[in-house]
């Protein structure tokens, strides 16, 4: 008798995993409740994940075509039950999307452990335990085809291991639909740690691989660590770094394969000192006397080119010497990124005033400068390109109707998409031979959480604020607006009723404030290919009013008491170097015209008192909270600490702030005006452990603070360009 495969009987999909012969969900080894019907509802989207499931399905599978039920209203409370056990939303869907009047997908990556296999009964089988077997191949979860690539089992009686292959007894989840080829994206890692980066605060997520291993940044404890994740089995491990590279950020790999190049990016200084560090952990060795804001080595391993400013250099290792390499025409370039013969140096140019990414070229002969892809994408979002080592392909990542995929460059004719979701992919880096990539696949979860000072822990807000990333209340405590992930903003009644959306899906709003009365709201807010600029907007709705009319960075607008001035900054250089002076301005919103407050040079994110007696404000360096006296006109250092996200108590007696550098990044109340520090939370105040970060949003009219906590940001994956 043949062997015969059996389905899988279990699914895993993120944190979670559902046994679908049992009916049971757990998450993180937890058992989930959740009811029969919204389960098989759940079952059958898995069969096919990535696809449509019609609700003419749905209603025929589950209740047949002679039942009469309330179909309509029985399957939408199935989906909300769903949605509930997963902590997913309909506005920002992370495991089961509404297609309107079409039917629902599942769009996460799914995965199948090893299954036991049936056996004729003079051979019986013995299944392996996941521990026991040889480590299965990494799961796909690609465009549109989702298969299980072997399935492994053993032969008891005569100890043989057999891997039934595709092109043998290979067994590929839903056959029965068509589908005769398995896709090739696979799943390297399960954590969901690997560090995004922060784009927008020029912190690009980067990858290098010496063939056996491949180096990355991974979150832990708030903190993004070195990670060395190894390329057959997926294992992660930590790869030590000395305590002066604090949050270490990657710059490249050594031609030998024997050095990494980091820097390190906790500080908010966008220059920072080069470092060379052994792949195998150890001492580290500082660069020359230079600061950079990113760095490759040269083809010969000879030297190390960086960027620094708008321009580029060479040091030389032998001697410590820099010379000129480039100047750019604008902006600031990172991922360098040399041709496998050195002839070429591609990078990413990133615009501080329009905020685009585009891809640029350098001959190493002329070092003249040039667009790759010259009016291609409008406004450009390109970045982060990698050469295979033959220099037969170049990849690189590219957003487009909102969503991030890889591209391939075809030299002049158009690019030739590669991936298609339905996660972000980005950040890729080349095998050291063959055709090879591996990237990043973004699955960020979050949620706010509110803190509960009598179990002193945070635990998840209230359903409408799930999703919130910054949230404002008004003076009146009546109405509340606040910003998704996507940079939308919204405003409903605090218990979540009236609930509409303010700006529109092509305005990016980083931060809002409710005027005095309550009828408007202060912006910071940028269109695509814009600065940062100050805008008003009814809090009724109407199309946002642009306040100031200069090209560079503005932003943190916040009301005077009486209404009638705005005092606002300008942006730290992660978020925009600029060459102009920064300080502090009050915007006169009846004649428009702006002055700037004295002696407030070096400072920004100013935060007006609601009694209007003081403005707080934070150093450039963000190591400094320090107070303006209005009347007085007089500044004084308010307390010593790293600093972000400060919010005036609404009876102007103290100031809430997020001690981000600190090991537990505290939330602190710093009172007013002695400057005392009270630690109110940290990282240890959530319930679980699972928690990899977080970011101060606001603080509820009672003074109880609001974050924005992270559990998940993504995975390595890997794809081979030749199909194989």
């Amino acid at each position: 008798m043949s062997p015969t495969v059996q389905s899988p009987s279990r699914v895993s999909f993120g944190l979670y995993e559902a046994d679908l012969q049992s009916g049971e969900l757990w998450k993180a080894g937890h058992r989930i409740k959740i009811q029969s019907q919204p389960f098989k509802v759940l079952s059958i989207l898995l069969e096919r994940p990535g696809e449509v499931v019609s609700r003419e399905e749905l209603q025929q599978r589950l209740w047949g075509k002679d039942t009469i039920v309330d179909f309509d209203h029985s399957l939408g409370t199935a989906i909300n039950k769903i949605r509930e056990a997963l902590s997913d939303s309909a506005d920002n869907p992370r495991f089961v999307e509404t297609l309107a009047r079409r039917g629902y997908r599942f769009i996460a990556p799914v995965t199948y452990p090893v299954q036991a296999v049936a056996q004729a009964p003079s051979a019986p089988a013995t299944a392996l335990s996941e521990e026991q077997a040889s480590p299965a191949p990494a799961e796909s979860v690609g465009k549109r085809v989702f298969s299980l690539r072997t399935i492994r089992f053993v032969l008891s009686g005569v100890g043989l291991m057999a891997v039934l292959a595709a092109a043998g007894v290979g067994f590929y989840l839903g056959q029965s639909h068509g589908r005769h080829e398995p896709d090739r994206i696979t799943q390297l890692t399960h954590h969901g740690r690997i560090s995004p980066g922060a784009p927008a605060m020029e912190s690009f997520p980067s990858a290098v691989t010496d063939g056996v291993r491949i180096f990355t940044g991974q979150i832990e404890n708030g903190r993004t660590i070195l990670s060395q994740v190894f390329v057959n089995t997926g294992d992660t491990m930590p790869l030590p770094v000395p305590s002066e590279i604090a949050a270490p950020s990657l710059g490249d790999l050594s031609p030998d394969g024997s050095k990494l190049l980091l820097r390190s990016h906790l500080s908010p200084e966008s220059e920072q000192p080069l470092w060379v560090v052994p792949t195998g952990g150890g001492s580290a060795l500082r660069v020359a006397n230079i600061n950079a804001h990113d760095a490759t080595w040269m083809p010969d391993g000879s030297g190390i080119l960086y960027a620094a400013g708008s321009q580029l250099f060479i040091t030389h290792l032998q001697d410590g010497a820099s010379t000129p390499f480039a100047t750019l025409p604008f902006g600031r370039a990172f991922w360098l990124r040399w041709s496998p013969d050195g002839k070429v140096l591609r990078f990413t140019i990133l615009d501080p005033i329009a905020h685009t990414q585009s891809l640029w070229e350098i001959d190493s002969k002329s070092r003249k400068p040039k667009p790759l892809l010259a009016n291609w994408s409008k406004p450009a979002n390109e970045c982060c390109g990698t050469w295979t080592p033959d220099g037969k392909y170049y990849i690189f990542q590219s957003s487009h109707d909102g969503n991030t995929d890889l591209w391939q460059d075809n030299g002049g004719s158009a690019p030739t998409k590669i991936t298609n979701g339905p996660l972000d992919f980005q950040a890729p880096v080349a095998a050291r031979s063959g055709h090879r990539i591996f990237f990043l696949g973004l699955d960020s979860r979050s949620e706010l959480q509110r803190f509960d000072a009598a179990h002193k822990e945070f635990l998840p807000e209230r359903a409408f604020l799930a999703n919130a990333s910054r949230v404002t209340y008004s003076r009146d405590a009546q109405w509340v607006a606040w910003t998704d992930p996507q940079g939308r903003l919204w405003r409903a009644r605090v218990d979540g009723s009236e609930k509409i959306q303010l700006t529109p899906e092509s305005m990016q709003v980083f931060l809002a404030q409710w005027s005095l009365d309550g009828q408007q709201l202060a912006l910071m807010a940028r269109q695509p290919g814009k600065a940062w600029q100050l805008y008003a907007i009814q809090a009724d709705g109407g199309s946002p009013i642009a306040l100031l009319q200069e090209n560079r960075n503005a932003g943190d607008p916040s009301w005077s008491a009486d209404g009638k001035t705005l005092v606002f900054g300008r942006v730290t250089d992660l978020m925009g170097m600029e060459s102009t002076p920064r300080n502090l301005q009050l915007l006169n919103l009846e004649t428009h015209k702006t002055e700037a407050i004295p002696n407030s040079d070096g400072y920004f994110s100013p935060r007006w008192s609601p009694d209007g007696r003081y403005i707080a404000a934070i150093s450039l360096d963000q190591r400094r909270l320090v107070l303006y006296d209005v009347a007085a006109k007089t500044w004084k250092t308010l307390a010593t600490t790293s600093v972000a996200d400060p919010v005036w108590s609404a009876d102007s007696r103290a100031i809430y702030l997020h001690a981000f550098m600190a090991n537990t990044q505290p939330i602190y109340r710093v009172s007013i005006p002695d400057g005392k520090l009270e630690e109110v939370a940290s990282l240890t105040s959530f319930r679980t452990g699972d928690i990899a970060d977080y970011f101060f949003s606001g603080i509820t009219p009672d003074n109880v603070p609001l974050v924005r906590a992270r559990t998940a940001t993504g995975n390595l994956y890997m794809l081979d360009l030749d199909g194989k």
